[in-house]
């Protein structure tokens, strides 16, 4: 696979979360491998330990993961966030907590760019406030 930036490959992890929550909410059995390929359209083991570190992670850590946020925002349930927004937390918390490598500020400004690229126009705040307050 040719090198892609960290902006890049941060939105394809984004996408890959959010693909399997699909897959998830629609009982549809996938292969983790499979999916990451198609999104990254490279073979799997092209891609970066990074991204299959914290894609793995996100999902498979998914309840204790909702459960941390949940605590945090007692007048919204997690389950009832945009997919997208689900996505983009669950790679954030996963990126910080489990794979340690970033400072706070930096993995909320990834956050906030990718909130501000695909989700509604005000929803970046949401995201930004409740990822400062978890993080």
């Amino acid at each position: 696979m040719s090198e892609i930036s960290r902006n890049k490959e941060n939105e394809l992890i984004m996408v890959c979360i959010y693909d399997a929550l699909t897959r998830i909410s629609l009982s549809d059995e996938f292969s983790i491998e499979e999916m990451m390929e198609s999104i990254f359209e490279t073979p799997f083991n092209d891609i970066s330990l990074f991204a299959k570190q914290v894609v793995v992670k996100s999902l498979s850590h998914i309840d204790e993961i909702e459960g941390i946020y949940q605590a945090k925002m007692p007048k919204w349930k997690f389950s009832r966030l945009n997919r997208l927004e689900q996505a983009i937390l669950l790679m954030s918390y996963t990126h910080y907590q489990i794979e340690g490598k970033d400072s706070k500020r930096v993995i909320i400004d990834v956050a906030v760019r990718l909130s501000k690229k695909y989700l509604d126009e005000s929803d970046y705040k949401f995201v930004n406030a409740i990822l400062d307050n978890v993080l």
